[in-house]
């Protein structure tokens, strides 16, 4: 007979994964969501910081890498099964991964050395990394990788994975971004509008966006704008509340552009009052709003 006073577990998140794929984001990201947050546990204390009953506590993340002091994945993972059979406690491992170019090029470009390095290149201390984490990257429930990702693309997935409570309603992204700096990871749809003429050629229009009033007018008046984005609205209306039957609670709508800053941005904006229109609440990101246009990105107009 089930006891009617049974306490709800508490949430252990532990976050762990290579130097440089995003550690430090997710933990702050973990914090502003309501967890408590601990980086470079020693991960052997965690049996004694969860002796007796956790259930009343708040949620907790703990981050350690292969810096935290008695890293070894073997037994870290023995401990992690021993603590797994816990009533009070729903545990899970998240890895954060990455690929060892872009690890070399962020720790590049913050000039930090890499653990495992020692006088040796930072590729090599991530190719004893790789081979060191190995075991807990196949351990682990959640993997992320994070070789693609922007930091704002990280908080997002974060935030869609491991909020308190799941939203009753769908969440909708509306984003724009620059087809000459890569797409965004984990779009649901995507919609190219670099066939509309390009604002950055007209002259006084180059250094605005597409929140700017005289670049709006501009592409508005261009007839083909009209047709398609009343074609794509109506798509996007007619799939919502087919994606909300399947049960998904996360939709992502982006529309890409040669730099990010104009034809996208405008859409972006419109598509995301439209859905306001229709009763929806959209959160609007512009990738690369902040990013200035230039002739490597647009080209050379013929």
């Amino acid at each position: 007979m089930a006891s009617d006073s049974a306490q709800p577990l508490q949430r252990i998140l532990l976050v762990t994964g290579m130097l440089g794929a995003g550690k430090s984001t997710a933990l702050k990201e973990l914090e502003d969501l309501g967890w408590e947050s601990i980086d470079n546990f020693p991960i052997r204390l965690l049996p004694r910081l969860l002796k007796g009953d956790a259930s009343n506590h708040h949620p907790l993340a703990i981050g350690f890498d292969c810096r935290t002091r008695g890293f070894v994945p073997a037994d870290i993972i023995k401990q992690v099964k021993a603590l797994s059979d816990r009533e009070d406690i729903e545990l899970t491992t998240l890895f954060l991964d990455c690929a060892g170019n872009e690890l070399t090029r962020r720790f590049d470009e913050t000039r930090r050395r890499h653990h495992l390095a020692h006088d040796m290149p930072v590729p090599a201390g991530i190719k004893a990394e790789r081979e060191l984490l190995a075991p807990l990257r196949s351990w682990a429930e959640v993997l992320i990788d994070t070789t693609d990702f922007s930091t704002n693309d990280l908080k997002q997935l974060i935030r869609e994975q491991f909020s308190q409570s799941a939203p009753q309603e769908m969440t909708i992204t509306v984003s724009s971004f620059a087809f000459a700096r890569g797409m965004p990871p984990a779009t649901d749809l995507v919609f190219d509008m670099r066939f509309l003429d390009n604002p950055h050629w007209q002259p006084g229009l180059k250094e605005l966006t597409g929140l700017d009033q005289p670049v709006a007018d501009y592409i508005a008046a261009n007839p083909q704008f009209e047709s398609a984005f009343g074609k794509i609205s109506a798509l996007i209306l007619e799939l919502l509340p087919q994606y909300s039957e399947q049960g998904k609670r996360y939709v992502n709508i982006a529309f890409g552009c040669t730099g990010g800053r104009h034809r996208s941005v405008y859409t972006a904006e419109q598509m995301a009052q439209a859905l306001r229109d229709r009763g929806f609440s959209p959160t609007v990101l512009h990738r690369n709003l902040g990013t200035r246009a230039t002739e490597l990105l647009e080209g050379v107009q013929h």
